[in-house]
């Protein structure tokens, strides 16, 4: 269960940083504010559950995993963010690494 809680957790982390982006250009947007307070305070109350049987450590880096890959993805389809080959491929070592935490997992 604690992994379906982490995968949550880095979805929702995704979600506040799309929010925050967006936010950039009608900051004082009373619906856009909330909305990211909410989905800051459900990925870390996400984070907190998967951390209860997932070790923190590898918690803390498949949540900041997820968030940056799929904030990368966000940004490129949704933004016009550049990802050029080299930036791709150092994204691809990221979800390296978090498929290797959750492979060595005892």
């Amino acid at each position: 269960m604690g992994w379906i809680f982490l995968l949550l957790a880095g979805a929702l982390e995704v979600g506040f940083t799309t929010t925050l982006r967006l936010l950039i250009k009608t900051p004082s947007s009373i619906m856009l504010n909330a909305i990211f307070i909410v989905l800051i305070i459900a990925s870390f109350t996400c984070l907190q559950q998967a951390v209860k049987t997932v070790p923190l450590g590898t918690g803390y880096a498949v949540w900041t995993g997820i968030g940056a890959v799929g904030t990368v993805i966000v940004g490129g389809l949704f933004f016009n963010e550049s990802l050029p080959p080299l930036r791709i491929a150092l994204i691809g070592l990221i979800i390296v690494g978090v498929v290797g935490l959750k492979l060595i997992e005892h």
